[in-house]
């Protein structure tokens, strides 16, 4: 019997896999999705000329700009074909959880145990702390993002004249304000409206370097990696800061994998190898043929690419890609955030789905206006893209890293590498983010405290989460399962009929956290008010990890003794769980429920502290979020006047 139930389980989630899985776009549609790329995914990225290549002068120190210049640019050449065309668009985007993407999708490759409770080795438990933190890492990254890449295109409006410096911060105050205010639109709507402006924005910057590339193509020598290996033999002291730049040039790599649920892995490796990376590298190399016949140029070299009379059109539209490329990374907040409370490393919060079209484009309110409040704040306080630029680099660099070592996991788990392989791989890209990570942490003290406090603020509460959930799991692990409670009730009646618990008309359903205990609901209303209905239904509404699941698969339904049911419904993750899909479904499979007719029963958990149970500050911790996690009727949308709410004190 049980080898018969775990074939049909195993058939069951094929068939999901097949209903779920994103066929690949094609004609219009592919065009449509690159374009909305564009405009999302690729601004952060798109945007590093308006900094990185500026910063990594500022830093070279005593050598001279114009002698920097081919090393420089060659460590941004290669930095950005390794780290973001080899790694991330050629290997880590083939590492999709059913088309979503991000450091949690691929931790859940790697370790699928990590949501089932099982016993898991040490060097697991290692690599899933190191993969949750780096995703934590990465709302330092949302945070910073959207700051540097406004305040530096705002600060174009300099170059016109010193007298617009005291309107910098406040214009890129506004602007952020407008930024997350749009976002309840969802990326799709946003992608249509900023993908022509980025596809813009690239052709130019494209333009613009090709012409001082023409000029002076001695620039071209950057393409020899041997240019970068000399630069950082002969000058190792500035080259160890210079490295921290370089890094700011692939910032948005990670974007390009979170949000691979928006958009699809084809249109982005399209519009990064078609459109964005030609771009990026033209670019790069104009403003160093720029700095090579003008040593200084090396102050904004990307403004000064374009005589006087163009500089104000090119500020307004890197401003305008400069809002856009904050978008990637709050896109991919949102999807993090999403994948973190499906694994259990968060609590709920409430989910707007903003397209039934594509898997993965979601909009959170409570993160979207926290991110916004976080944004202008950060440029308040540091008031510059050089400043800002310091805190930068090392909670991206962190995340890469995680991301690196998930990597080498998954390609001998899913793909089926051999060791040596895997690790020759591996290191190669480890080496070059542990140079990165070395040179970013000299900046510490000058602001790269931020981002890693941010992020190792998220990663306490989201392992705060973890463990107290599952603590309290194991406190109702003595719980009776369903079949168990049903033939109790049945006993007790045949052994003395005056046991059998009065009934009453209707129909009650009692909302379980797991199938295979009875809720505490459901014991405590016969424990203390001795009654049941007619007609009893368990509901446990479970999380697949497809994005939709087939309405032939959504339901199970298991007839019990004594009028009860157990129903096990499943949604996947761009799924909204709620009760009337759960009735619609029902009445499909014969199973008639009239939502007023019937009673909702919801156990509710008061927390009490204990001294035997979790440390007094996870303790704080994991009390404020159950506090604040969204009440389980509203997320299911259960009927307000036909619901009850039964507690129970947990000690933890």
């Amino acid at each position: 019997m049980a080898q018969l139930r775990a074939e049909w389980q195993n058939k069951r989630a094929q068939l999901s896999k097949r209903m779920s899985a994103p066929a690949e776009p094609t004609g219009k549609h592919k065009a449509a999705l690159i374009l909305g790329a564009l405009g999302v995914v690729f601004g952060d990225i798109g945007t590093s000329p308006l900094y990185a290549f500026k910063e990594c002068l500022h830093h070279s120190g005593e050598v001279d700009p114009s002698t920097a210049t081919i090393g420089i640019l060659s460590l941004i050449l290669w930095a950005l074909i390794i780290v973001v065309s080899i790694k991330y668009v050629a290997l880590v985007l083939r590492a999709d959880n059913h088309g979503e993407g991000g450091i949690l999708a691929l931790l859940n490759l790697a370790f699928p145990a990590q949501s089932t409770g099982t016993q898991l080795a040490k060097p697991v438990l290692l690599m899933g702390a190191i993969g949750v933190f780096g995703a934590a890492l990465l709302y330092g990254d949302g945070v910073i993002t959207p700051a540097i890449s406004v305040v530096s295109a705002v600060e174009g409006l300099k170059v016109i004249s010193p007298a617009f410096s005291q309107a910098v911060v406040p214009l890129a105050v506004l602007i952020l304000a407008a930024l997350f205010s749009v976002q309840r639109f969802g990326t799709n709507f946003i992608g249509k409206a900023f993908g022509p402006i980025v596809l813009l924005w690239f052709i130019v910057i494209g333009f613009l370097g090709l012409l001082q590339i023409i000029y002076h193509p001695a620039v071209l020598a950057a393409f020899n990696p041997l240019s970068g290996l000399d630069y950082l033999i002969d000058h190792p002291r500035t080259s160890t800061i210079v490295l921290g730049s370089v890094v700011l040039a692939v910032t948005g790599a990670e974007t390009l994998y979170a949000d691979m649920g928006h958009f699809g892995r084809i249109p982005i490796r399209t519009a990064w190898n078609f459109i964005a990376l030609p771009a990026l590298v033209l670019n790069y190399l104009g403003q160093g043929a720029l700095v090579l016949s003008h040593p200084g140029a090396h102050i904004n070299p990307f403004f000064l690419l374009v005589p006087e009379w163009a500089t104000l059109p090119l500020v307004l539209l890197a401003t305008m890609a400069g809002v856009i490329a904050s978008q990637g990374l709050i896109s991919g907040v949102f999807s993090l955030t999403t994948a973190a409370m499906q694994m259990g490393y968060l609590p709920r919060i409430q989910i707007r789905y903003t397209s039934h079209e594509t898997s993965g484009r979601v909009y959170i309110p409570a993160i979207n206006w926290a991110l916004a409040a976080a944004c202008i704040a950060l440029v308040l306080s540091f008031r510059s893209s050089s400043a800002l630029a310091a805190a930068y680099g090392i909670a991206v660099t962190m995340t890469m890293m995680a991301t690196t070592c998930l990597f080498f996991v998954v390609t001998q788990k899913q793909w089926g590498w051999s060791r040596p392989r895997a690790l020759t791989v591996s290191a190669v890209f480890l080496a070059i983010e542990t140079a990165f990570f070395a040179s970013n942490m000299l900046e510490v003290t000058h602001g790269g405290w931020l981002p890693l406090c941010i992020g190792i603020a998220i990663f306490y509460m989201m392992t705060t989460w973890k463990i107290g959930r599952t603590y309290i799991r194991s406190q109702m692990g003595n719980a009776l399962t369903l079949p168990c409670f049903v033939d109790s009730i049945a006993m007790s009646g045949v052994l003395d009929p005056a046991l059998n618990p009065h009934r009453v008309k209707g129909t009650a359903i009692f909302l379980s956290s797991s199938p295979d205990i009875t809720p505490n609901s459901l014991s405590y209303n016969l424990t203390h008010n001795h009654v049941l209905h007619e007609r009893n239904i368990v509901l446990t509404i479970l999380s697949a990890r497809v994005p939709y699941v087939a309405d032939a698969t959504k339901l199970t339904i298991s007839p019990l003794p004594e009028g009860f049911f157990q129903i096990n419904a499943s949604f996947g993750f761009m799924e909204i769980p709620t009760i009337q899909a759960v009735v619609a479904q029902a009445a499909k499979q014969g199973l008639a429920i009239d939502i007023e007719k019937s009673t909702f029963f919801l156990g509710r958990e008061t927390l009490v502290r204990s001294n035997n149970g979790l440390p007094r500050m996870r303790e704080n911790v994991f009390i404020a979020m159950a506090k604040n996690a969204q009440n389980a009727a509203q997320f299911f949308h259960l009927p307000s006047n036909r619901t009850i709410e039964i507690g129970k004190q947990v000690e933890i």
